[in-house]
């Protein structure tokens, strides 16, 4: 068994975003094929984020470091660090008022 610094991980990415086009820099932190779940570290400069989209199956989003804005056409919840929250399966996405890394976990069929 080996545990991950998220922290850590988190930091090396926000340094990626930082030098990104996008903004943004991801890794994958468990799954794949065979895994029911696949989470993803997700390193967003300030201003920057995850355009609109829909995903299959279930996801939560869990803020590692700074603030985001999980956006739907009916809702907007602000999420700070150590936050955790249940995507909707609505149309979202996601916006980085701050330097900010999320932990996305989805199921499998995402």
């Amino acid at each position: 068994m080996e545990a991950v610094s998220l922290v850590r991980l988190g930091h090396e990415h926000l340094s990626r975003a930082a030098g990104a086009t996008a903004g943004r820099s991801s890794v994958t932190v468990h799954g794949g094929q065979g895994y029911a779940l696949h989470q993803t570290l997700i390193a967003l400069a300030a201003g920057h984020g995850l355009d609109e989209h829909r995903h299959t199956g279930e996801a939560t989003l869990q803020v590692v470091h700074g603030t985001v804005d999980l956006v739907t056409s009916d809702d907007t919840v602000r999420l700070r660090t150590g936050d955790h929250a249940v995507v909707p399966a609505a149309a979202h996405s996601v916006a980085a008022s701050e330097d900010s890394v999320v932990l996305l976990t989805t199921t499998a069929g995402h």
